[in-house]
C-alpha cells in the first residue's frame, strides 16, 4: 500500500508541519501566533478576562494556557550534570498539584519548537468536525474535557459500522461496514477517508485492499477495507461516507498501530508525526491528562503583556514545547486509542513519572539570552546536533492556528532576509489583498490578517518565499449551543394549532427538530413550520392530526430537550346522514353526509372495496359535508355505499340501486341490414346481447306466432345480458321477419331481424347434344327452375362411356354459359353428358344424362407424299399414312393428278388402294402435272396431300455415289471364325452397276458372298479367316459415272509365345530376365506381357505383372535361399497367347556371398526427328455437324504443328480449331459447309526435320433437286434448303474475296 497523505502536504510531498531540511539536515522552529476576539457578550457587560492568579477559571471563559515541555537536568547521585528526561509539565493558575504524562514524539529530538495559539470566544454555534477528535472545542475549559462525549444520531443506512481496533506493526486488518439494500433501488456509494480529505481509492495497492460484496439472500451490501502489513504510519482517524441519492451516513474510526518497545533514551522513527502538526500533539496530550493534572503554565509573559492583550480586545493562548534531548528520554510517547485520542500518538505506555521539583528549562529562551558564541555549547549541553538549521529555519516557518468563527486571525512569518519576495497561497490558491486578507510588514515579519473568520477559512495556508517554502492549517470550529429552555408538553385534538417553543444560549443558533429520532422535514409543502425569534426557537403545527402524536425533540450543538405531544379525537356528530338512492343509468349520482367535525377526512367504501377518486368519480368535503359524485352511474356503481370517518368507529351507510330501460343491441351482431343467412340443414343460434335493469322480460314472436321457450325444433333461451334463437335444422319455410320485444319497469324495447335459409340449387334438365365431331360435340341446357336463393355461380359438366358407370369432371373452373363443347373424345364410342348447377351453397344435384351420342371422323391428310421415280411414261409417288386415322379406320387412298393448264383432277386408281406407294401409268412424256393422295373411310375423303411443284414426265440420269458408314471408313476388325456382313448403302439412277475386287484381284465367291440391290451392296463372310484381311475396293458405275470406295478388313487372332526367353542375372533378391517378340503377333500389334514365377519345390505359378510393354524386366522382391523358374505370355487385342515360353535355367537366390555384376551402358539418344505414329484419315463430314481429324506425331523436340488447307496455313480462322495433346493433334471444323471440304494436311517441324500427312474432306449436304426428290423432301423444304445454300456459297465468296 502507498504511504498515506494528508491533504494538507506540499507539492514536494513533504507535510506541511515540516519543513524540508536544508543541506546540514537541521529543522526550523516554528512559532505560531492566534489572536481571536473576546465574545460579544463578555464585551458587553464589561467581563474582564479572569486572572490566573491563585483563582480557577470558569469553564464559560476562555482559558489562558501554557503546555510547556521542557528540558529538565536533576542531579543524580555521582553529582554528574547529565541531561535527563522532560516530561510535559500542566498547571492550573490555583496551584494545582503536579503530574507529568509522556509527549507526544516529534520529527526531531533536537529540534524545540514553539506553538502560540489565541483562541477567542465566538457566538457561531459550534458544528463538531468527525476528523478532528484532537480538538478541545470551543469555548470548553480544562474541567469539561473528562465530559462523555456524546454520540450522534444512529446511522440511517449502516447497520453496522467499522470500530477502532489496535494492531501491532506488519499485522493485517479488516474493517467492515454493511449497508441494507432492502429499501435501495441501487448500489450506495461507500468512500473511505484518512484524516478530512484524503481518499483512499486512490491510494489501494498492495498494503490497502477495497472490497464490495452483495448477499442476495440477506440482501446485504458489504464494504470492507484491508489494511495489509501496517505500518506505523498508518495509524490515525478514518472515515467511512455512505451516500444514496439524498440520504448519507458516516462514521469515524481511529487505528493504532503499535510498535515494538524501545530501549531508554531511543528515538521515534521521523516519520511518526508525518501529517500532523505539533499543535495536534500537544492537544492530543492535554487531552490524556486528568482534571487534576491539567497545569497552566506560562512562558516569560508579564502581566503587563497580558494586560496589553485584553485592551485589545484579545486573549493569547501560549503553548511552548521544548523538545527533549535524546539522552534525557526515559521511555517513548504513548497514547490511548480511544476515541478523542490522536492517530500521531504511539508507543507503549507507562505509568506516569513522579514530577520532581527541579525547574524547568526553556532552551528556546536560553538561546535568546546567551551570545552568539555560546550557542554551540548550549546546543551540545541540551543534545541539539543541528544549531546551524535550526536557527536559520526559526524564522520561515509560519505559525498554525486554530479559530473558532467569527474572529480574526494573524499570521506571522520571520524572515531572514527582509527583501524576499513573499507570497501566500490558500489551498495552493494564490491570496491577494482584499478587505478580508490584508498584508503587513513589521520588520523582518509578515503577516496576513484574515478578518471576519468562517468555515470557508478551513484550509491549508502556505507561504513562498523564493525557493523556501512553508505551510500550516487553519482549523475554524464552531461554539456549542446549549439550552435554556426545555420544551413543554402539549396535549390536544384534531384540527388544533400546536406551537413548540425552545430557548437557547445563542441567537440565531442552528438547531434540529427531531419527532420519534427521526428529523422534521420543514420544506415548502412541509406540515411543519419552523421559526427563529432571537434566542426562541419554535415547531408549529397548524392543523394538527393523529399521526402529530409523538416524542419531539430540539438537538443544539450544546444539548437537547425532548417533550411528548399527545393529539386525540374530537367526538362525532352525524347532521345529515346518506340516503338510498335510485338512479337511471348514466345519469349523474351524488351521494352526501354532513358531520361534525367538520376537518375530519374519511373513506368511502362500495361493497367493503375502498372507493378512489378517478376521471369519473369525484370526492367532495367542504366542513361538514362530505360527498360522493359520480359523473354518470353505471350497472357497477350499484351497491352498498359506507362512509368512514378517518379514527372513529362510526359508520354510515346507504343503497344505490341503478335502472336501466330494456335495449336490443343488433348492432354487435354486424350483420347487414338485420339479415342473418344460413344455409339448410344446419343449426341456427342466434345470441343478441340485451341490456335493462332490471332484467327485462323477452318475446320472440314470427309473424302473429309466440315462439316458445319449450319449443322442439325451434326455441328460445333468455338470461341477463342476451337472448337467443335456437333452430336445429334450418328449412326453406324458416325464412321470414322475426320480432323480439323486451319489457321492464323501465320501459319497453322492440326490434327485427331477417332469417334467410339458402339451399344448393335444382338440378338442370337433360343437356342437348346437336352436333358431335371426331373428337368433341357441342352440347346446350337450360338453367335450373329454383336457384336455391342464391344467384347460379356456373355449371359443371361430367360425361362418360354409355357402357361406363364412371363419370369424369370436364370442367374445374365453372363455366358460366348454358353451351359447352366437350373435348378429346374417343371416335366411335358412345357417351353421356350431364350437369350440375353451382351457387354460393353448393352443388346441386346432377341433371338427367343426355341421349347418347358417337363421335365419328375422317381421316387427316395422307404425309410426306413425294415423287420415288419418273420415266417417259410413269410417274411413281409414295407418302405416309396419316398421323390420325379416327375410330372409322382407313379403308384405303386415292391418287389424282392433273395435267398443267387444267383444273380437272384425275383419279389414277379407280379402287382404292391401301398401299402408300403407286405408279400412274399411260402418262404422255414432256408433260408437267401435280399429283395429289386422299385418305378414304367411313366418315369420308379426307383433305388431300398434294405435290408442291409440277412433275415433269421424262426420266433423269443420276451419277452413282458410295455412303460408306463410319464405322467403314476406319479398319474393320473381327477375330477369327466370327462372321462379317457389312450393308454399303450408295445411290444411282438408273440401277447403276457393282463391283467388287481384293488387292487388284476378283473376289472368289465361295469364300465371300456378294450381294447387291438397287441401293445397296452386301458382302459376307460366314466364318472370318486371317486370309480375309485386305482392302476391299467397291466400284458403282451408272453409264460413263464410276464411284469407288475402300473397306480395309483386319481379321486378327491370338499371338504365339515370345522367343527365347533368358535369365540374364541375377543378384541379391533380383533376376533380370530378357526375351524377344514373338514370331506370330496373330496380325494385331503386341500389346504387352504377362510374367509369372514358379518355385522349383512347388512349381505354382504366381503372376509378378501384366500388360509389360518392354522385352527386359527385373523382377524384385525373390525369398533368398528359393530357385525360381519364369514363364512369359505374349498378348494382342485378342488377349494372351495360348502358350507361354518358359526359362530352361532356373534362378537360384543365394544366401551368401551375392554380388553385383555392374554393366556399362551408354545412354540413349531420344532425339527424334518428326514422324507420324498415326496418319490422318480420308473423312466424310455431314453439312452443319462438327467435324474432327486426327493424327498422332512423335518427335523430340517438342515438333511445332501446322494444320494446312489445299496447301494454305490455317491462321486465326473462328472456324476451326485445333489441339495438341501428348503428341496427339486435333482438327475442329465447326459446322462444314461444302466449301470447307477439300485437302487437309497436318505438318510437324523441328529443328531435326518435318514431316506431315495429308487427307481428303468430304463434305456432304450438297444436294441436287433430284437427289431431294427421289429422298421425299417435301418441296418446301427443297426451297428452303436450296435458297440457304446459295447464301453460303455467296458468304464464303465474300470471305474468299476479303482474304
Amino acid at each position: 500500500m502507498p504511504e498515506p497523505t494528508k491533504k494538507d502536504e506540499t507539492p514536494n510531498g513533504q507535510p506541511a508541519e515540516s519543513v524540508a531540511p536544508d543541506s546540514n539536515g537541521a529543522l526550523p522552529l516554528p512559532e505560531i501566533s492566534l489572536e481571536i476576539s473576546p465574545p460579544p457578550e463578555a464585551v458587553a457587560e464589561g467581563k474582564e478576562p479572569v486572572e490566573t492568579d491563585g483563582k480557577k477559571p470558569e469553564a464559560t471563559e476562555p482559558e489562558l494556557l501554557q503546555a510547556v515541555v521542557a528540558q529538565e537536568s536533576s542531579p543524580t547521585e555521582n553529582g554528574s550534570n547529565q541531561p535527563q528526561a522532560g516530561g510535559v509539565g500542566v498547571k492550573e493558575q490555583a496551584g494545582s498539584g503536579n503530574s507529568t504524562c509522556s509527549p507526544p514524539p516529534t520529527e526531531d529530538a533536537n529540534s524545540p519548537k514553539k506553538l502560540l495559539i489565541e483562541l477567542p470566544n465566538d457566538s457561531v454555534p459550534a458544528m463538531g468536525r468527525k476528523d478532528s477528535v484532537w480538538s478541545l472545542g470551543e469555548g470548553q475549559g480544562l474541567e469539561e474535557l473528562d465530559k462523555p462525549i456524546e454520540s450522534p444520531p444512529q446511522s440511517t443506512l449502516m447497520i453496522e459500522s467499522p470500530q477502532s481496533a489496535v494492531i501491532p506493526v506488519g499485522g493485517d486488518i479488516t474493517f467492515v461496514a454493511k449497508v441494507e439494500a432492502k429499501d435501495l433501488l441501487r448500489k450506495p456509494t461507500v468512500k473511505w477517508f484518512k484524516g478530512k480529505w484524503m481518499d483512499l481509492a486512490s491510494k489501494t495497492g498492495k498494503h490497502l485492499q477495497l472490497k464490495e460484496t452483495f448477499d442476495r439472500l440477506t440482501k446485504m451490501h458489504t464494504f470492507e477495507m484491508h489494511i495489509i502489513k501496517a505500518k506505523d504510519n498508518y495509524a490515525g482517524n478514518y472515515r467511512c461516507e455512505v451516500t444514496y441519492k439524498d440520504k448519507f451516513d458516516s462514521c469515524s474510526f481511529d487505528l493504532e498501530v503499535k510498535g515494538v518497545f524501545r530501549r531508554p533514551g531511543a528515538l521515534l522513527p521521523s516519520n511518526v508525526f508525518t501529517g500532523y502538526s505539533l499543535a495536534s500533539c500537544v492537544v492530543a496530550v492535554l487531552q490524556k491528562l486528568n482534571r487534576a493534572h491539567r497545569i497552566l503554565i506560562f512562558d516569560q509573559l508579564s502581566k503587563e503583556a497580558v494586560k496589553d492583550k485584553r485592551m485589545q480586545g484579545s486573549l493569547t493562548l501560549v503553548v511552548s514545547l521544548n523538545i527533549v534531548p535524546r539522552d534525557t528520554l526515559q521511555t517513548p510517547l504513548s497514547c490511548d486509542s480511544g476515541p478523542h485520542a490522536t492517530p500521531s500518538c504511539h508507543g507503549s505506555t507507562r505509568e506516569p513519572k513522579q514530577q520532581d521539583d527541579t525547574p524547568e528549562v526553556d532552551v528556546w529562551e536560553i538561546l535568546k539570552q546567551a551570545r552568539p558564541d555560546q550557542y554551540e555549547k548550549i546546543a551540545f549541553m541540551y543534545g541539539i546536533t543541528d544549531l546551524r538549521g535550526l536557527l536559520k529555519r526559526m524564522k520561515k516557518i509560519p505559525r498554525e492556528e486554530k479559530k473558532s468563527e467569527g474572529g480574526r486571525i494573524r499570521m506571522v512569518v520571520d524572515l531572514a532576509d527582509p527583501t524576499v519576495e513573499l507570497k501566500w497561497y490558500k489551498n495552493g490558491q494564490e491570496i491577494r489583498s482584499s478587505p478580508k486578507y490584508i498584508f503587513e510588514h513589521k520588520g523582518t515579519q509578515r503577516i496576513m490578517v484574515i478578518n471576519n473568520c468562517s468555515l470557508n477559512d478551513d484550509a491549508t495556508y502556505s507561504v513562498a518565499a523564493g525557493e523556501e517554502k512553508c505551510s500550516t492549517e487553519l482549523f475554524v470550529k464552531e461554539l456549542p449551543v446549549k439550552i435554556l429552555k426545555d420544551i413543554e408538553a402539549v396535549k390536544t385534538t384534531v384540527n388544533e394549532r400546536i406551537e413548540l417553543e425552545c430557548e437557547v444560549s445563542e441567537e440565531g443558533a442552528q438547531v434540529k427538530w427531531m419527532k420519534n429520532g427521526v428529523e422534521v422535514p420543514t420544506g415548502v409543502r412541509s406540515r411543519y413550520r419552523v421559526k427563529c425569534e432571537g434566542l426562541k426557537h419554535f415547531l408549529v403545527i397548524d392543523d394538527a392530526s393523529r399521526e402529530d402524536t409523538g416524542s419531539y425533540s430540539i438537538m443544539a450543538s450544546g444539548g437537547t430537550s425532548t417533550a411528548r405531544v399527545q393529539v386525540e379525537l374530537k367526538p362525532l356528530k352525524v347532521f345529515q346522514d346518506l340516503q338510498d338512492e335510485k338512479v337511471l343509468l348514466g345519469q349523474p349520482i351524488k351521494l352526501q353526509c354532513e358531520i361534525s367535525p367538520g376537518n375530519v377526512p374519511g373513506r368511502w367504501y362500495r361493497n367493503g372495496q375502498l372507493i378512489q377518486p378517478n376521471d369519473r368519480i369525484n370526492i367532495v368535503h367542504r366542513n361538514r359535508v362530505h360527498r360522493l359524485e359520480i359523473a354518470a352511474g353505471t350497472l357497477h356503481d350499484a351497491g352498498d355505499y359506507t362512509f368512514v370517518p378517518d379514527g372513529y368507529s362510526q359508520t354510515l351507510s346507504a343503497k344505490l340501486n341503478i335502472i336501466d330501460p330494456p335495449r336490443v343491441h343488433l348492432e354487435s351482431l354486424n350483420f347487414p341490414e338485420n339479415m342473418v343467412t344460413i344455409v339448410a340443414g344446419n343449426k341456427l343460434r342466434l345470441e343478441i346481447p340485451i341490456s335493462g335493469e332490471p332484467a327485462p322480460r323477452v318475446v320472440w314472436m314470427k309473424g302473429e306466432r309466440v315462439i316458445l321457450d319449450s319449443g322442439h325444433r325451434v326455441h328460445t333461451e333468455t338470461s341477463a345480458d342476451q337472448t337467443s334463437l335456437t333452430i336445429d335444422v334450418t328449412e326453406r319455410d324458416d325464412t321470414g321477419n322475426y320480432k323480439i320485444v323486451l319489457q321492464n319497469e323501465a320501459g319497453e324495447a322492440t326490434a327485427s331481424i331477417k332469417i334467410k335459409v339458402v339451399d344448393i340449387p335444382d338440378p338442370p334438365e337433360a343437356p342437348l347434344v346437336p352436333v358431335a365431331g371426331g373428337d368433341w360435340c357441342s352440347m346446350t341446357w337450360e338453367p335450373p327452375k329454383y336457384d336455391g336463393g342464391s344467384p347460379i355461380l356456373g355449371y359443371f359438366i361430367e360425361r362418360k362411356k354409355k357402357q361406363s358407370s364412371r363419370w369424369m369432371r370436364l370442367n374445374f373452373d365453372l363455366t358460366k354459359e348454358t353451351a359447352f363443347e366437350p373435348k378429346k373424345m374417343i371416335e366411335g364410342v358412345p357417351y353421356e353428358v350431364r350437369i350440375f348447377a353451382v351457387n354460393a351453397i353448393g352443388v346441386s344435384k346432377p341433371s338427367e344424362p343426355s341421349i347418347p351420342f358417337t363421335p365419328l371422323a375422317v381421316t387427316s391428310e395422307p404425309t410426306m407424299l413425294v415423287v420415288d421415280d419418273v420415266t417417259d411414261t410413269t410417274v411413281t409417288v409414295k407418302w405416309r399414312p396419316p398421323e390420325t386415322i379416327g375410330a372409322a379406320g382407313l379403308d384405303g387412298y386415292l391418287v389424282e393428278y392433273c395435267v398443267e393448264g387444267t383444273d380437272n383432277w384425275v383419279a389414277s386408281n379407280k379402287e382404292l388402294t391401301e398401299k402408300t406407294k403407286y405408279t400412274i401409268t399411260g402418262l404422255t412424256p414432256g408433260v408437267r402435272m401435280l399429283v395429289r393422295v386422299k385418305a378414304i373411310n367411313a366418315a369420308g375423303a379426307s383433305t388431300p396431300r398434294t405435290i408442291q411443284h409440277h412433275v415433269l414426265v421424262k426420266e433423269v440420269i443420276e451419277p452413282p455415289k458410295i455412303r460408306v458408314p463410319r464405322h467403314l471408313k476406319q479398319t474393320y476388325t473381327r477375330r477369327v471364325g466370327e462372321a462379317v456382313n457389312l450393308v454399303v448403302p450408295f445411290l444411282g439412277k438408273p440401277r447403276p452397276k457393282v463391283t467388287w475386287v481384293k488387292e487388284g484381284n476378283a473376289i472368289d465367291p465361295t469364300h465371300v458372298s456378294i450381294r447387291n440391290t438397287d441401293c445397296d451392296s452386301i458382302i459376307f463372310i460366314r466364318k472370318a479367316e486371317r486370309s480375309h484381311s485386305g482392302k476391299y475396293e467397291m466400284s458403282v458405275q451408272v453409264e460413263n459415272h464410276v464411284d469407288t470406295a475402300i473397306i480395309d478388313i483386319q481379321v486378327i487372332d491370338l499371338p504365339g509365345p515370345p522367343q527365347c526367353v533368358t535369365i540374364e542375372d541375377v543378384w541379391g533378391g533380383n533376376v533380370a530376365l530378357v526375351w524377344t517378340p514373338p514370331k506370330d503377333n496373330g496380325n494385331s500389334p503386341i500389346t504387352g506381357y504377362t510374367i509369372q514365377k514358379a518355385d522349383r519345390k512347388t512349381m505354382e505359378w504366381y503372376t509378378c505383372i501384366e500388360h509389360y510393354h518392354r522385352s527386359c524386366i527385373t523382377i524384385t522382391e525373390l525369398v533368398v535361399g528359393n530357385e525360381y523358374f519364369f514363364r512369359i505370355f505374349a498378348e494382342n487385342m485378342c488377349g494372351p497367347s495360348d502358350a507361354a515360353t518358359q526359362t530352361k535355367k532356373s534362378a537360384l537366390i543365394v544366401k551368401e556371398g551375392m554380388q553385383l555384376k555392374t554393366h556399362e551402358y551408354s545412354d540413349h539418344d531420344f532425339m527424334e526427328a518428326p514422324k507420324f505414329t498415326q496418319p490422318l484419315i480420308n473423312t466424310a463430314a455431314i453439312a452443319g455437324y462438327n467435324a474432327t481429324l486426327n493424327c498422332s506425331v512423335r518427335a523430340n523436340p517438342r515438333a511445332k504443328v501446322i494444320w494446312m488447307k489445299n496447301k494454305m496455313a490455317i491462321l486465326d480462322d473462328p472456324r476451326y480449331r485445333m489441339f495438341s495433346n501428348q503428341g496427339v493433334c486435333t482438327l475442329e471444323i465447326r459446322k462444314p459447309s461444302p466449301y470447307d471440304g477439300g485437302m487437309y494436311t497436318c505438318k510437324a517441324v523441328n529443328d531435326l526435320g518435318e514431316a506431315q500427312v495429308d487427307c481428303k474432306l468430304e463434305v456432304k449436304g450438297g444436294f441436287t433437286f433430284y437427289e431431294l426428290m427421289q429422298r421425299g423432301v417435301p418441296l418446301h423444304l427443297i426451297d428452303k434448303y436450296i435458297n440457304e445454300k446459295i447464301v453460303d456459297q455467296e458468304e464464303v465468296k465474300k470471305m474468299e474475296t476479303l482474304q
